[in-house]
């Protein structure tokens, strides 16, 4: 089999690249962004350049290839910061990676990142299935559009196109990145790494949450599920856990002591949050549950992983 990752060379395109090549030892695996962290060269085909230029697309795309998962991404804060370079990525760019799908031997399998982002403005409670669309930033507007461009690419027989709408992921490794959402990575991140991490929002402020590994499962399992199994808007919520800011300090100090808590510090930014208040905490996910797909079973179990998968010692 030959697959392709856009944004491959983030943590969760890098990540699922290695589950994809330990579960499909020879698969052939080519991963496609603007830039890769040394080594990932020795184990991946590595193309590097801009998703929306069709020169790049024909390097890395072979006329073979069976499936695409689509993770690159102008993300939240810098599609609303850049309103150019946000479309020209993830609308403009999404658009030319279906086109040039269209040239390959066979309609791929096209999973998407898409986000909950899809969702804003006056929303009830708990968001369901039937939740419609109502997004609040460019960011959340350019993966719905991508979305619909999707199901219309599989209406039509050129893909078999399966977006997922993904949670805030946490615990992201690395460093701060634009999106809105990065504070609920750098809260947990930076004290486990015995640095002080500035919250811009409301210890009060929600937000629903998967953890790294859980959504690489959810990648590999929505590739996996037969078409049949795909609601005809080719889209599933993916289950999370709503947790406060608050509920997770402390899920963490729990894990961690409290030293970790304390170098937690609340420094308010009006941009992050009206961002981020746009944005909903509560789903009710049983066609993705009833699909097979599972949220973590609590916030602990996130903070063990990422001190697990980064090496970093748990205090006795």
């Amino acid at each position: 089999m030959t697959y392709l990752i856009t944004g491959g060379g983030g943590f969760l395109g890098a990540r699922l690249a290695r589950a994809l090549k330990a579960k499909q030892p020879a698969a052939k695996i080519t991963l496609l962004d603007v830039a890769f962290p040394p080594g990932l060269e020795r184990e991946f085909t590595c193309v590097q350049g801009d998703l929306s230029e069709p020169r790049v697309l024909a390097s890395a795309l072979q006329r073979d290839t069976r499936s695409v998962f689509h993770l690159a991404a102008v993300v939240s804060g810098g599609a609303e910061a850049d309103f150019d370079l946000g479309y020209r990525v993830n609308l403009d760019g999404t658009r030319a990676l279906l086109e040039a799908c269209r040239a390959l031997a066979a309609p791929p399998k096209i999973v998407y990142a898409s986000s909950v982002a899809a969702f804003g403005g006056t929303l009830p409670e708990v968001l369901d299935d039937s939740t419609t669309p109502t997004p609040q930033t460019s960011y959340g507007t350019q993966k719905v559009i991508g979305e619909y461009l999707l199901a219309d690419w599989t209406r039509k027989g050129m893909a078999d196109g399966r977006s997922l709408r993904l949670p805030t992921i946490v615990v992201r490794p690395g460093k701060p990145n634009l999106a809105a959402s990065s504070f609920a990575s750098g809260i947990i991140r930076e004290p486990l790494n015995g640095v002080v991490s500035e919250c811009p929002v409301p210890d009060t402020t929600g937000v629903w949450i998967l953890s790294p590994k859980r959504v690489v499962e959810a990648f590999l399992h929505a590739h996996d599920l037969p078409g049949s199994a795909w609601p005809t808007s080719r889209v599933v919520n993916l289950p999370g856990i709503t947790l406060t800011v608050r509920e997770m300090i402390d899920a963490m100090g729990r894990v961690a002591g409290k030293g970790a808590v304390g170098r937690v510090k609340f420094v308010p930014d009006a941009r992050i949050q009206g961002i981020v208040k746009t944005w909903p905490v509560r789903f009710r996910t049983e066609r993705a549950l009833a699909m097979g797909f599972s949220a973590d079973p609590d916030f602990e179990s996130a903070v063990r992983d990422y001190l697990e998968t980064e090496g970093i010692a748990v205090p006795a």
